[in-house]
C-alpha cells in the first residue's frame, strides 16, 4: 500500500521534486568508488523489498545511493504459503519466509529497461525452488545473462533460509563451481560487471575463512554481509508467539551484533582487502557508523527502513558529512 501511494505521488512532478529535494543529500564527501562504480552515497536498499524492480524510480527519490532488486529467479514463482511475513514490534524485527516470490527475471528485465532514473542498481539472483542444487548453476547463469545489460552489479544469493537446501550452496565446493563459472562468463563480456556474494550470519569462522579464500581464488569483487538469521536468541517477543510463527529468516535489531561481527571478521582476516556491503539491523546513525568502523564500505537498509522510514537514509548521510568535516 505504501509503495503504491509512493508510485502515485511520483506521477506529480512538483511532488516528486519536493520528495527528492527533501530526502536526497548530495555531497562530494559521500561519494564512494567501489569495484569501479561511483556511488553517490554509501546508503543503499537491500534486496527483498523491490523484488521485481517495480519501484526503482520511486526509491531513487528517497535518497538511496543504490538499490538492489530481487532476489530474482529464472521462472516466476509464488513463494511460500501465506502468512509469511511477521512483525516483532517489541524487537524492531521481522521474520519472513517469503521464498523468493517474484515474477521472474524476464519481467524484472523489462521493468529495468523502462526505468527513468539513473540510480545504481544491483541484481540479486537466485535459483528456483524446484531446481535441485546440482542444477543450480544453470539458474544463476540464466539470471546473470538476462540481467547483464540492465544492472550495475550482481549479488549471488545462496544464503536465504527460505528456499529448501539453498544454504548448502554456501559450502566451499558448490560455491566455487557457481562463482568460478559466473566469473568466467563475466570475463567474456565487453564490460564485466562486479559480482558479489551474499552470505548468511550463521556461518562459523571456519566457513567464513572458506568464503575469504574463495574470494581471492575465484576473483569476485565483494561480499554482502549478511542475510537473515535462523536463530531466535535474546528476543523480547513472547516465546509462544515466536513458536507459533515458525520458520523464517529474522532481520532487524536482533541481527545487528552478529552481522557486524561477520563484517569485522572478514575485514580483519582479509587485511581490509575485501569490499564489504554491510546489511543487518541498521536502525540508527550509530548503527551505520559501527558497520563502517567494522570494515564496511557501503551499508544497506531493509528492516530499519520499514521501521524508521526514509528519514533514516538522510540522517545517516548528514552524519557522514558532519564527520568528514570535523
Amino acid at each position: 500500500m505504501a509503495f503504491n501511494i509512493l508510485k502515485k505521488a511520483m506521477n506529480f512532478y512538483l511532488l516528486r521534486r519536493f520528495i527528492s529535494n527533501f530526502f536526497s543529500i548530495r555531497h562530494q564527501s559521500l561519494r564512494r568508488n567501489l569495484f569501479g562504480i561511483d556511488f553517490p552515497n554509501p546508503v543503499g536498499l537491500a534486496a527483498g523489498l523491490d523484488k521485481d524492480a517495480c519501484y526503482v524510480d520511486e526509491l531513487s527519490a528517497l535518497g538511496f545511493g543504490f538499490v538492489e532488486v530481487g532476489t530474482l529467479t529464472p521462472k516466476p514463482q509464488s513463494g511460500n504459503d501465506k502468512p509469511r511475513l511477521f512483525r516483532l514490534k517489541e524487537d524492531a524485527a521481522l521474520i519472513n519466509r517469503m521464498g523468493f516470490n517474484n515474477k521472474g527475471v524476464e519481467y524484472a528485465k523489462h521493468k529495468l529497461a523502462a526505468r527513468k532514473s539513473n540510480i545504481i542498481v544491483g541484481g540479486n539472483i537466485g535459483k528456483n525452488k524446484t531446481t535441485p542444487n546440482e542444477n543450480a548453476l544453470a539458474d544463476y547463469v540464466y539470471c546473470f545473462e538476462t540481467l547483464y545489460e540492465y544492472v550495475d552489479y550482481f549479488v549471488v544469493n545462496v544464503s536465504s533460509p527460505n528456499t529448501p537446501n539453498l544454504r548448502e550452496l554456501q559450502d566451499k565446493e558448490p560455491l566455487r563451481k557457481i562463482l568460478s563459472h559466473l566469473v568466467e562468463k563475466n570475463r567474456l563480456k565487453p564490460k564485466p560487471k562486479p559480482i558479489l556474494l551474499k552470505i548468511a550470519p550463521d556461518l562459523s569462522n571456519e566457513q567464513l575463512d572458506d568464503i575469504i579464500e574463495l574470494y581471492f581464488e575465484v576473483g569476485i569483487q565483494g561480499i554482502v554481509a549478511t542475510n537473515t538469521t535462523i536463530h531466535r536468541d535474546g528476543l523480547r517477543t513472547d516465546p509462544k508467539r515466536i513458536q507459533a510463527i515458525g520458520n523464517g529468516g529474522l532481520s532487524g535489531k536482533p541481527l545487528f551484533n552478529r552481522s557486524t561481527e561477520v563484517v569485522r571478521y572478514i575485514a580483519q582476516r582479509s587485511g581490509g582487502k575485501i569490499p564489504i556491503i554491510a546489511v543487518g539491523g541498521i536502525h540508527s546513525v550509530d548503527d551505520a557508523i559501527e558497520k563502517f568502523k567494522a570494515g564496511a564500505s557501503l551499508v544497506q537498509l531493509y528492516t530499519g527502513f520499514i521501521y524508521e522510514g526514509p528519514g533514516l537514509i538522510k540522517k545517516i548521510n548528514e552524519s557522514l558529512i558532519r564527520e568528514n568535516h570535523q
